[in-house]
């Protein structure tokens, strides 16, 4: 159920930056303040994890986006999404979805002139920002919430 909430929240983020390239501080600083008070409530993350496990990858987030940041290829919303997810989960699930979302873009650039001619024009407009050629900054939010779907389908693979 915990990983429910985490892909709802994941996918309004998502779209949201596909669409305006920009993800709403009601939905990152929120969601980070939420998971950091059930954090230091229950002693755990999100998904259950030790509350020392979410702090870690708090700052693994960190160590990962903020280079990114100041190189201007990253957003604020993204290093605050990193973050809020790093409290939610732990080290494990950060760094898979780091991968798996590293994976995922470079797919997609590799994909989208392709891909992007075949699609209606409705989903181009609203995601007129993950068009090839749209910008040197695609947005980072939809490769994370597949990055997360993967590292999921991966630690659940791994545990049967």
């Amino acid at each position: 159920m915990q990983s429910f909430a985490l892909l709802i929240w994941l996918a309004l983020c998502a779209a949201q930056d596909a669409r305006e390239r920009h993800i709403a501080n009601g939905l990152t600083v929120g969601a980070g303040a939420l998971v950091l008070a059930y954090l230091l409530w229950t002693n755990s993350t999100w998904l259950g994890a030790e509350a020392a496990q979410g702090g870690w990858a708090f700052v693994l987030a960190l160590a990962f986006t903020l280079p990114g940041y100041s190189l201007r290829r990253l957003g604020a919303g993204d290093v605050k999404l990193m973050t809020a997810l790093g409290l939610a989960t732990d080290s494990k699930h950060l760094l898979g979805t780091f991968i798996g979302a590293g994976l995922t873009s470079a797919v997609w650039l590799l994909l989208a002139p392709s891909v992007w001619v075949h699609m209606s024009q409705s989903v181009r407009v609203r995601l007129r920002y993950l068009g090839p050629g749209a910008s040197n900054k695609q947005p980072y939010a939809p490769f994370v919430l597949v990055g997360f779907l993967l590292t999921l389908a991966w630690i659940h693979l791994l545990s049967v």
